[in-house]
């Protein structure tokens, strides 16, 4: 993509209005722009972000054997009703009503419709076990909407809902999503802790909520320091052991901890550092189908009510959990499975022939290997190139300028480290399509 062509409104100064690390950086390097009160617009650059967390994971649901649908973002208050949700569960909800009077809500979660949809077709124990998700937005409509993405009232949400016979299958489910998530979660380049988490109005007795360990974070956590030495490749080979290991280990809010009066974890392995929230998984039985009428027949003829659970990882405040998790003094750090281009491509002097021949060529080469690629095409000042490319904080910055032509080379800087090297035209291109 030529930035010359490219939507990219970035901004030298910091908007009075943003009180956090992650807001301020999502607004100078243009990857939103607010509407209204916790409702945001995404700019391209945002939307290619937000799409390459979307894409990492749906490629983990869909590896756990999950299937995916989408369901509207308009509910039918009728829904809400039968559950006994619609009137308990506050002013949060945005509710509505059509031109024929009916009520209707903005789904905040959709427990209720995946429960209608899937007692319409489900019949009997040959149609269990089922994981059901979908990657759609949802509207909470936060009293005090703050933090840019990370506690907007809109925001894009994965949503998963499992079906099983028996007490046992919910388990299995609940297990596959924990390992889903791990594996998510360090696909993303995060470090996620599990933080056993009441239910809230979703229900159940058992959930999960997977915190990402950021110096700026909403949450104080106190955790024992063994969880830090999980490894990523632990994780992403992660099965039933892996989740009896993170569980077993003490890991609790502030509120949490200050309750207990004797925390096992000795001094010196007690960590105490801030997380954002950025999942949440619950196991909660038969509250929904129950409530709602769905029943399955076992194998012996009788009827039973399937066990079910939902699993949500907010997938839009993932971009705000990333960049409070990596930043730096002059913009964000983008992991390369998450980064909107993995390069930078940087024309020095595009009013000199021989340079822009040589970064047109390089960018082609580029595009033709399937690198995504940012060219900074701009008649502009080298510095102002330099403080965009690390605002916008692409993991590559390839450099071409006409001292180092001369030399017959390019400069080559790793965005995360500010490592640079110069290379040849050839050994810089080896290595970013590697």
């Amino acid at each position: 993509m030529r930035l010359s062509r490219y939507f990219l409104p970035v901004a030298r100064e910091t908007p009075a209005d943003a009180q956090i690390v992650s807001h301020r950086l999502m607004l100078r390097a243009g990857l939103i722009r607010q509407t209204a009160a916790g409702i945001y617009a995404w700019l391209p650059i945002g939307l290619r972000v937000l799409k390459q967390i979307e894409q990492v994971v749906r490629e983990e649901q869909d590896r756990a054997g999950a299937v995916e649908l989408l369901m509207p973002t308009l509910q039918s208050a009728d829904l809400w009703r039968q559950s006994g949700r619609y009137d308990a569960y506050g002013p949060e909800m945005l509710r509505i009503r059509d031109r024929h009077d009916r009520d209707m809500l903005y789904g905040p979660t959709n427990e209720e419709m995946i429960t209608a949809l899937f007692r319409d077709s489900a019949k009997s124990y040959r149609d269990l076990p089922r994981i059901l998700y979908h990657i759609q937005w949802k509207f909470r409509d936060e009293v005090r909407p703050r933090f840019g993405v990370m506690r907007g009232r809109e925001f894009l949400m994965k949503d998963a809902y499992s079906f099983d016979l028996d007490e046992a299958g919910l388990r299995a489910s609940y297990e596959a999503m924990f390992v889903a998530y791990l594996r998510t979660f360090a696909r993303l380049g995060l470090t996620a802790v599990p933080v056993k988490a009441p239910t809230g109005p979703i229900g159940g007795d058992l959930s999960h909520e997977f915190h990402i360990l950021a110096d700026t974070g909403e949450s104080a956590l106190f955790y024992d320091a063994a969880i830090e030495d999980v490894s990523r490749d632990e994780l992403l080979a992660a099965d039933a052991s892996t989740i009896a290991r993170l569980t077993g280990l003490y890991a609790m809010e502030e509120e949490e901890h200050a309750r207990i009066a004797d925390c096992p974890v000795p001094a010196e392995r007690l960590r105490s550092r801030r997380g954002i929230e950025v999942g949440h998984i619950f196991a909660f039985g038969t509250k929904y189908s129950a409530a709602m009428g769905l029943s399955v027949q076992t194998r012996e003829g009788e009827q039973v009510h399937p066990q079910m659970g939902s699993y949500g990882i907010g997938v839009s405040r993932l971009v705000g959990a990333i960049v409070e998790a990596s930043h730096d003094d002059n913009g964000i750090v983008w992991p390369e499975a998450v980064a909107p281009f993995r390069v930078g491509l940087v024309n020095m002097r595009v009013d000199d022939g021989s340079v822009t021949s040589a970064a047109e060529e390089i960018y082609g080469r580029l595009s033709d290997a399937g690198v995504a690629t940012l060219y900074d095409d701009r008649d502009e000042r080298g510095g102002a190139k330099f403080a965009t490319m690390d605002l916008v904080g692409l993991p590559w910055q390839l450099i071409v300028g006409p001292k180092g032509l001369e030399r017959g080379t390019v400069e080559l800087k790793r965005r995360a480290t500010g490592e640079r090297d110069e290379l040849s035209v050839e050994s810089a291109l080896a290595r970013l399509t590697a």
